[in-house]
Protein backbone atom coordinates (compact mmCIF):
# COMPACT_ATOMS: atom_id res chain seq x y z
CA UNK A 1 0.00 0.00 0.00
CA UNK A 2 1.70 3.30 -0.79
CA UNK A 3 1.28 6.10 1.47
CA UNK A 4 0.41 9.51 -0.52
CA UNK A 5 0.26 12.76 1.15
CA UNK A 6 -2.51 14.57 0.05
CA UNK A 7 -2.37 18.62 0.70
CA UNK A 8 -5.52 21.14 0.28
CA UNK A 9 -4.94 24.75 -0.42
CA UNK A 10 -7.37 27.35 0.79
CA UNK A 11 -7.64 30.61 -1.38
CA UNK A 12 -10.18 32.32 0.51
CA UNK A 13 -12.71 33.83 -2.48
CA UNK A 14 -13.70 37.52 -2.38
CA UNK A 15 -17.38 36.62 -0.96
CA UNK A 16 -15.51 34.04 1.72
CA UNK A 17 -15.84 36.79 4.59
CA UNK A 18 -19.10 38.39 3.15
CA UNK A 19 -21.78 38.41 4.81
CA UNK A 20 -25.56 37.37 3.59
CA UNK A 21 -28.32 39.62 3.17
CA UNK A 22 -32.09 38.68 2.06
CA UNK A 23 -32.76 41.32 -0.86
CA UNK A 24 -35.95 42.77 -2.18
CA UNK A 25 -38.38 45.68 -3.28
CA UNK A 26 -39.05 48.15 -1.37
CA UNK A 27 -41.05 49.66 -4.03
CA UNK A 28 -40.76 50.57 -7.65
CA UNK A 29 -37.96 52.08 -7.07
CA UNK A 30 -36.13 50.69 -4.59
CA UNK A 31 -34.34 47.54 -3.60
CA UNK A 32 -32.90 47.01 -0.06
CA UNK A 33 -31.24 44.09 1.85
CA UNK A 34 -31.31 42.86 5.22
CA UNK A 35 -29.35 40.89 7.19
CA UNK A 36 -30.14 37.20 7.14
CA UNK A 37 -28.90 37.66 11.06
CA UNK A 38 -32.43 38.96 11.87
CA UNK A 39 -34.34 37.44 9.18
CA UNK A 40 -36.63 34.47 9.97
CA UNK A 41 -38.60 34.00 7.34
CA UNK A 42 -39.70 35.20 3.78
CA UNK A 43 -43.43 34.25 3.43
CA UNK A 44 -46.43 35.17 0.68
CA UNK A 45 -49.88 35.27 2.77
CA UNK A 46 -53.48 36.32 1.59
CA UNK A 47 -54.37 39.85 2.66
CA UNK A 48 -57.35 38.44 4.45
CA UNK A 49 -54.17 37.02 7.29
CA UNK A 50 -54.05 40.38 8.65
CA UNK A 51 -56.54 41.94 11.12
CA UNK A 52 -56.43 45.68 10.74
CA UNK A 53 -56.72 47.08 14.48
CA UNK A 54 -58.39 50.37 14.70
CA UNK A 55 -56.31 53.58 15.56
CA UNK A 56 -52.89 52.85 14.92
CA UNK A 57 -50.62 54.28 12.89
CA UNK A 58 -51.21 54.11 8.79
CA UNK A 59 -47.95 51.95 8.29
CA UNK A 60 -49.31 49.51 11.01
CA UNK A 61 -51.15 46.88 8.93
CA UNK A 62 -52.73 44.80 11.61
CA UNK A 63 -52.24 41.60 13.24
CA UNK A 64 -51.36 37.63 12.17
CA UNK A 65 -50.47 34.38 13.13
CA UNK A 66 -47.31 33.44 12.56
CA UNK A 67 -46.27 29.94 13.88
CA UNK A 68 -49.03 30.04 16.94
CA UNK A 69 -47.50 33.66 17.60
CA UNK A 70 -49.54 37.12 17.14
CA UNK A 71 -47.13 39.24 15.26
CA UNK A 72 -47.43 43.14 14.37
CA UNK A 73 -47.60 43.41 10.60
CA UNK A 74 -46.16 46.89 9.00
CA UNK A 75 -46.29 48.79 5.71
CA UNK A 76 -42.32 49.23 5.45
CA UNK A 77 -42.61 52.07 3.00
CA UNK A 78 -45.27 53.40 4.29
CA UNK A 79 -43.26 53.53 7.66
CA UNK A 80 -40.30 55.01 5.11
CA UNK A 81 -42.73 57.69 3.87
CA UNK A 82 -41.93 56.07 0.26
CA UNK A 83 -44.34 56.13 -2.81
CA UNK A 84 -46.05 52.51 -1.47
CA UNK A 85 -46.48 49.45 -3.61
CA UNK A 86 -49.21 50.76 -6.50
CA UNK A 87 -51.32 47.69 -7.29
CA UNK A 88 -54.11 46.31 -5.49
CA UNK A 89 -52.65 43.77 -3.21
CA UNK A 90 -54.45 40.16 -3.09
CA UNK A 91 -51.33 38.48 -1.09
CA UNK A 92 -48.50 40.43 1.51
CA UNK A 93 -44.27 39.64 0.62
CA UNK A 94 -43.89 39.40 4.41
CA UNK A 95 -40.84 39.09 6.08
CA UNK A 96 -40.69 37.85 9.83
CA UNK A 97 -37.60 39.96 11.20
CA UNK A 98 -36.42 39.18 14.70
CA UNK A 99 -34.56 41.68 16.90
CA UNK A 100 -33.78 40.17 20.35
CA UNK A 101 -37.39 38.84 21.59
CA UNK A 102 -39.39 41.11 19.19
CA UNK A 103 -40.87 39.74 16.33
CA UNK A 104 -42.04 41.85 13.28
CA UNK A 105 -43.90 41.58 9.84
CA UNK A 106 -42.50 43.77 6.99
CA UNK A 107 -44.38 43.85 4.00
CA UNK A 108 -42.35 44.56 0.64
CA UNK A 109 -43.22 45.23 -2.89
CA UNK A 110 -41.26 41.90 -3.74
CA UNK A 111 -38.33 39.52 -2.48
CA UNK A 112 -35.38 38.91 -4.77
CA UNK A 113 -33.32 36.48 -3.04
CA UNK A 114 -30.10 36.80 -1.00
CA UNK A 115 -27.36 38.83 -1.96
CA UNK A 116 -23.54 38.39 -0.46
CA UNK A 117 -21.20 41.43 0.02
CA UNK A 118 -18.64 42.72 3.36
CA UNK A 119 -19.27 45.18 5.48
CA UNK A 120 -16.59 47.68 4.36
CA UNK A 121 -18.24 47.97 0.68
CA UNK A 122 -21.19 49.65 3.15
CA UNK A 123 -20.80 53.02 2.88
CA UNK A 124 -22.54 56.13 4.53
CA UNK A 125 -26.25 56.59 3.30
CA UNK A 126 -26.33 60.55 3.95
CA UNK A 127 -26.74 62.28 0.68
CA UNK A 128 -27.07 59.68 -1.55
CA UNK A 129 -30.44 58.75 0.02
CA UNK A 130 -33.72 60.84 1.64
CA UNK A 131 -32.50 62.20 4.94
CA UNK A 132 -35.78 60.68 6.50
CA UNK A 133 -34.06 57.10 5.61
CA UNK A 134 -30.98 57.29 7.27
CA UNK A 135 -32.28 56.64 10.78
CA UNK A 136 -33.51 53.36 9.60
CA UNK A 137 -30.21 52.18 7.71
CA UNK A 138 -26.54 51.00 8.24
CA UNK A 139 -25.70 52.42 4.75
CA UNK A 140 -25.53 51.70 1.14
CA UNK A 141 -24.14 49.22 -1.01
CA UNK A 142 -22.98 49.71 -5.19
CA UNK A 143 -23.70 46.83 -7.06
CA UNK A 144 -24.24 46.15 -10.41
CA UNK A 145 -24.90 49.77 -10.93
CA UNK A 146 -28.00 49.77 -8.52
CA UNK A 147 -27.79 50.92 -5.01
CA UNK A 148 -29.29 48.73 -2.23
CA UNK A 149 -30.27 50.33 0.99
CA UNK A 150 -29.00 48.08 4.01
CA UNK A 151 -31.96 48.21 6.36
CA UNK A 152 -31.03 48.60 10.28
CA UNK A 153 -33.37 45.47 11.53
CA UNK A 154 -32.88 46.90 14.49
CA UNK A 155 -34.31 50.59 14.48
CA UNK A 156 -37.06 48.94 12.18
CA UNK A 157 -38.31 47.42 15.31
CA UNK A 158 -37.70 49.70 17.99
CA UNK A 159 -39.84 52.75 16.07
CA UNK A 160 -42.30 50.55 15.06
CA UNK A 161 -42.81 48.75 18.39
CA UNK A 162 -42.46 52.37 20.20
CA UNK A 163 -45.38 53.69 17.36
CA UNK A 164 -47.80 50.86 18.16
CA UNK A 165 -47.66 50.96 22.01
Amino acid sequence: MTNSKLTLYYQPGKNSLADSYLKFQLNQQTTAVLSIDYTQEAIIIPVESVTSMPNMPAFILGLMNWRSRIIWVIDLPKMFNLEGIDHPLRQYNIIVVKVESMLLGLVVQEIKGTAKFRADDIHSPVGQVATSLVPYLCGCVEQKEEILLVLDAQNIVNYANARGD
